[in-house]
């Protein structure tokens, strides 16, 4: 039996120019570059210029997909932009983007599920697409979280970056078995009781003000490992795959700690995992297509790999999925 697919066709990432590095955050606050790296595997992170938005950072990262999948703009139907610092309040930043890229049909939204963001954007336009809805999604992650930092607190400012990475899915017909190209499965959860342990201090109908990130580090790093491998097994259990099946682990990369942590207790080796958190930072929704990006370009993943995404951000908000390539 046959089954429709959201395959991806090409996928594209962006950074700012400025680099700022352990080093230089050091000459700033009370920290070091072996604190940082012993804690986090962080080395340094790029920082979005003065009036360099989201929605600037998504259309390049947007444009270098469509390039790498050969496709003109126009082919495009739908896009969702998932990020925690948009542009403005409202409108959604997708439709800056969609503007930025010359489309004025189909539809564009935001999504927020912070650091889960993109695998929650990915579940939600291959539902789409699966349904028939839209044709052709662009999928991006998209962040200035350097906006929202304390730039006095060590614990918080040192972990975040900014970027953005995309990619371009199409709905095809596959054989309806595990070894099909496209998004496998996608399995999401939310628990709000956890909200204190991570969150922006302000919003519009709180405070009237953007806030600040804050952060109980050790509660965040305490439940991830446990929450991530949850709805791993989940889309093993739904696919009949496992982690013996694995070529790629693209993790969200939040800390070096936790993704080595995790990948030990699923039992994938480490020759396995994709890693650019030392380059990249916690990138929030922008961190898995950005690392995505970095293993197409430089050849590891492969057409017919099998990828593991997954990722854990506030709320808390936790997500899987199995795509192949």
């Amino acid at each position: 039996m046959t089954a429709i697919r959201s395959v991806v066709l090409g996928c594209g990432s962006y950074l700012p120019e400025r680099i700022l590095t352990n080093a230089e955050l050091a000459s700033r606050i009370d920290t070091s570059d072996e604190w940082i790296v012993q804690r986090t595997g962080i080395r340094e992170r790029h920082v979005a210029a003065e009036g360099e938005f989201t929605s600037h950072l998504a259309i390049k990262a947007a444009r270098a997909a469509l390039h790498h999948a050969r496709l003109d703009a126009q082919a495009i139907d739908l896009i969702v932009l998932a990020t925690s610092t948009p542009d403005n309040t409202f409108p959604a930043t997708a439709v800056a983007v969609q503007e930025g890229l010359g489309i004025n049909h189909g539809a564009a939204f935001d999504l927020q599920a912070v650091c889960s963001g993109f695998v929650f954007a990915l579940a939600t336009a291959d539902s789409f697409l699966r349904a028939g809805t839209y044709k052709r999604a662009l999928v991006i992650g998209a962040e200035t979280f350097s906006r929202i930092l304390d730039w006095n607190d060590r614990g918080t400012c040192v972990l975040f970056g900014d970027g953005a990475g995309a990619v371009v899915l199409e709905a095809q017909t596959e054989p309806g078995k595990s070894s099909d190209r496209g998004v496998l499965t996608t399995h999401l959860r939310s628990d709000g009781r956890h909200k204190s342990k991570l969150y922006v201090d302000g919003g519009p109908s709180s405070t009237q003000t953007v806030g600040l990130l804050r952060m109980e580090g050790r509660e965040v790093f305490k439940h991830a490992v446990g929450m991530i491998t949850d709805v791993i097994v989940d889309a093993f259990n739904a696919t009949g795959l496992t982690a013996d099946d694995i070529d790629w682990f693209i993790p969200h990369q939040a800390n070096k700690r936790i993704i080595d942590a995790s990948a030990h207790k699923l039992h994938i080796a480490p020759q396995k995992v994709v890693l650019t958190v030392d380059l990249h930072g916690n990138t929030s929704a922008a961190s898995i297509p950005l690392a995505l990006a970095v293993a197409v370009k430089d050849g590891r993943v492969k057409k017919g790999d099998l990828l593991l995404l997954e990722a854990m951000g506030g709320g808390f908000t936790w997500g899987s999925a199995l795509v192949r390539w």
